[in-house]
């Protein structure tokens, strides 16, 4: 399904799609925090992961899609909790990688913890670099981004 930009999403999101023949190679969705579900930003990232892809004959495996699903989750979870509006999650597909990107306006970087079985909380940077090969975080106007990339084989 390809949705035009500027259409409106679930709970007043604002949505932005490749066209369907571009092989849905990037998404974008833009989330109000007060108006943001994470159930919304991983059902969209499950339907990008479903879409099909010119040259790909099977579906991806079930534990990259979870990984992806948990990445997401983590990334977004903490753009609610710690940054301002607007909140911008971005899915990019290359050969055998997805990238997630989620871009917010708060200027404060998140700053990854080292392991602590003993802390409550605060572990989602540990498990989105666990999940990922590489994560990258950033200052850019108006805010920060913060870039996780994650293997689908």
């Amino acid at each position: 399904m390809a949705v035009g930009m500027g259409d409106t999403g679930p709970n007043g999101s604002s949505i932005g799609r490749a066209p369907a023949d571009a092989g849905l190679r990037e998404v974008s969705m833009t989330f109000g925090r007060d108006t943001l579900r994470i159930a919304d930003a991983r059902d969209f990232a499950a339907g990008y992961l479903a879409a099909p892809v010119k040259g790909r004959r099977h579906a991806l495996p079930e534990d990259a899609v979870g990984a992806v699903l948990l990445v997401v989750s983590e990334l977004m979870t903490n753009a609610v909790k710690y940054g301002s509006d607007p909140i911008e999650l971005v899915l990019a597909r290359a050969d055998d990688m997805v990238t997630v990107t989620v871009r917010d306006g708060g200027t404060t970087l998140p700053t990854p913890r080292p392991a602590d079985p003993c802390r409550v909380g605060q572990h989602g940077l540990e498990i989105v670099a666990a999940l990922s090969q590489d994560v990258d975080i950033r200052r850019e106007p108006p805010g920060k981004r913060v870039t996780a990339r994650i293997a689908l084989s």
